[in-house]
């Protein structure tokens, strides 16, 4: 694996990148463009964090994020993409899918939530459908986050050892431990029927999560024909005169206390 970058060419990088992201924003509203990110991978693979960094300094209006819970008995009676169909981007918008339609190949299979026959009624579909989304306009594009066996479980203890991480650690990624060749074979049977000429899935090496973030984001970047747009001027309206108002006193309404004050004096004890 190579060196870790070090932080502050990490930090640098990420905020160029974001900033690029801003443009490409700007590009999708003005144009009316459609844009599917798909992200999928391993638990414990970076998909949340690598989501996080891409939509930190977006307008949430414009990028959304798609994190489908466990469908309801009426969605398990519809057509498998029907709940996903629900959440693809109108014009001038970007949708982010944490776990996608892709949920059937992988975690389904292997833990036996679905039939055989739905399986590879799936498989059958899946490459179809996503040609239909590119066909009408929509640019797609499919993440899979790639980690080995012992970071992952690094991470999963560290989870386990962290109280305000320990909630991102679930029964179903502990059961990912013990089926790990179960989950590498659906992954690699998945990539036989749906790695398309349409829709390529896209390998991001994700032993260092700072790496894939930024090759995942400079990835997306160069993926999408975006051009900067010329910059609006925002005029500034000029504040009225004054008109008698007059505030009410401040001992009528409850205010939050102050909790920022009692921290300098409990530095000054501590030390």
């Amino acid at each position: 694996m190579a060196d870790k970058l070090p932080k502050k060419v990490y930090e640098q990088e990420l905020f160029r990148l974001q900033a690029e992201l801003v443009t490409l924003q700007e590009w999708v509203k003005a144009t009316g463009a459609r844009v599917v990110v798909v992200f999928e991978g391993r638990d414990a693979a970076g998909k949340g964090g690598a989501i996080k960094r891409v939509t930190q300094y977006l307008n949430p209006r414009v990028a959304r994020i798609a994190a489908l819970p466990a469908p309801t008995e009426r969605e398990r009676s519809q057509w498998y993409f029907q709940r996903y169909i629900a959440h693809l981007p109108a014009a001038g918008e970007i949708v982010l899918f944490d776990r996608s339609w892709y949920n059937r190949a992988g975690v389904e299979r292997v833990m036996g939530f679905c039939t055989q026959d739905e399986y590879h009624r799936f498989l059958h579909q899946c490459p179809i459908f996503e040609r239909m989304l590119v066909e009408d306009g929509i640019i797609l594009l499919k993440y899979w986050f790639s980690v080995s066996d012992r970071e992952q479980e690094r991470r999963f203890r560290a989870r386990r050892d962290d109280p305000m991480r320990r909630w991102k650690l679930s029964p179903m990624d502990l059961e990912s431990v013990t089926r790990w060749e179960d989950y590498s074979r659906a992954k690699d049977e998945m990539f036989v029927h749906t790695d398309i000429p349409e829709a390529h899935w896209n390998v991001v090496e994700s032993e260092d999560k700072k790496r894939a973030r930024l090759n995942m984001i400079a990835h997306l970047l160069s993926a999408v024909p975006y051009v900067e747009q010329p910059a609006r001027k925002i005029p500034f309206p000029k504040r009225p005169s004054p008109a008698g108002y007059v505030r009410p006193p401040r001992d009528e309404q409850h205010y939050v206390p102050d909790h920022a004050a009692t921290l300098r004096k409990r530095d000054a004890q501590e030390k």
